[in-house]
């Protein structure tokens, strides 16, 4: 059966910070933690080396481990976490994220961020033009 899911542990670089996240793409959603994308928990904390993850073949197992996972102490994480990656590496450049796929990453979410904004002021976006009826526009 295919991996439709991964459930994964983001640290800051002192390792005092971890944020436990799930996704259907983790090269994709991990180089979006390392270019700060969002401005969520790791943006603020600076948790952006991957340190562990697992995978799923359902989305909803994954769910609902990720929700097992933020229930435990600590120091079980820790554990997990030594039991893989004994020396807390980034994981990252294992799964195929280096500083280049960052960088794409980084430019394509400003690409996209410049056509919302030239959609939001495109003032015929969203207008529909009936001849018939007389509404404002």
């Amino acid at each position: 059966m295919k991996t439709n899911a991964y459930i994964y542990f983001m640290i800051n670089h002192y390792n005092n910070v971890l944020y436990i996240g799930v996704t259907n793409d983790i090269v994709r959603r991990v180089a979006e933690h390392k270019a700060k994308i969002n401005k969520g928990f790791t943006y603020k904390y600076n948790c952006d080396k991957l340190v562990y993850y697992e995978t799923s073949n359902l989305m909803i197992d994954a769910i609902a481990r990720e929700k097992q996972l933020k229930n435990w102490k600590r120091e079980w994480k820790n554990e997990l976490v030594i039991g893989l990656n004994p020396e807390w590496k980034d994981l990252s450049k294992e799964i195929g994220i280096d500083d280049d796929y960052t960088n794409a990453v980084k430019e394509h979410y400003k690409e996209i961020a410049g056509q919302a904004r030239n959609d939001a002021n495109d003032t015929t976006i969203g207008k529909v033009e009936n001849r018939n009826k007389p509404y404002p526009n």
